[in-house]
């Protein structure tokens, strides 16, 4: 790999950190700049998702306040979110190269779209708060396990989907359901980094660059989450990802 790879990589994973700090799918960053200096769809996959793992410490810590009193829930959830991760994980790893490289312009475009919604589920919790509902117990794991099943196959726009899910079948603040998806987001792509880092195709080097630079974008992404629009990244992901998912399917 050479210096501009390096520093195209580099790069991405600053921006993939904060984008994920301020409205999340990173990955539609991250992800396109692995295929692009040349790595196999499983491969950049993979190697994502090992990358960007240490971010999610940060925000499962981040909610340390808003976990309190939600332990037997969070853990009700990961157990399932655990088997559901673990399903992705082995679909993933015995999914051919050619058809993990057909997938992969459907997977972005359904994760820009699910990024582009992102607004509307979270103006369904808002209003989730003012409203009695019943906990459907066995479509809530059910949910939570096919988010486990896609955050470990692919993974963007993972965030949204759980607080989606989280939202409609779990009546409680917002902030408090937040830091339940922020949990259940870390445990997810720990059986990832898990499995993938034993078993899968893992370019280390571009672990070491991305890791490294996606930390660092995630401190950065704080302070830019105060004063950019949202809306407006939101909207710039959501295009940029739409467009490589339209280039990917043209090849």
């Amino acid at each position: 790999m050479n210096l501009a790879e390096t520093g195209l990589l580099a790069a991405a994973g600053v921006a993939a950190g904060v984008v994920n700090a301020v409205a999340g799918g990173g990955s539609l960053i991250s992800f396109p700049a692995l295929l692009a200096v040349g790595y196999p769809a499983v491969s950049a996959n993979v190697t994502n998702t090992v990358a960007l793992w240490p971010g999610y410490i940060g925000g499962a810590l981040g909610y340390r306040a808003e976990l309190s009193g939600q332990r037997r829930r969070a853990i009700a959830f990961s157990v399932t979110s655990v088997i559901g991760a673990v399903v992705g994980c082995l679909l993933l790893l015995v999914t051919p190269e050619g058809v993990f490289h057909s997938l992969t312009p459907i997977l972005i475009a359904m994760a820009s779209l699910l990024l582009a919604v992102q607004p509307w589920l979270k103006r369904r919790l808002s209003a989730s708060e003012r409203l009695s509902r019943r906990h459907h117990r066995t479509l809530l794991h059910a949910g939570l396990l096919l988010g486990g099943i896609y955050g470990a196959y692919f993974g963007a726009g993972l965030g949204v989907m759980l607080l989606g899910i989280l939202g409609v079948f779990v009546h409680d603040h917002l902030q408090r359901v937040n830091a339940v998806r922020s949990v259940l987001s870390l445990v997810i792509n720990t059986v990832a980094f898990a499995a993938f880092a034993f078993f899968g195709p893992v370019r280390w080097y571009a672990v070491a660059v991305m890791a490294v630079a996606s930390l660092t974008g995630g401190f950065a992404g704080a302070r830019v989450a105060r004063r950019l629009s949202p809306e407006i990244l939101r909207g710039v992901i959501v295009t940029f990802g739409l467009g490589v998912a339209l280039a990917l399917g043209l090849r």
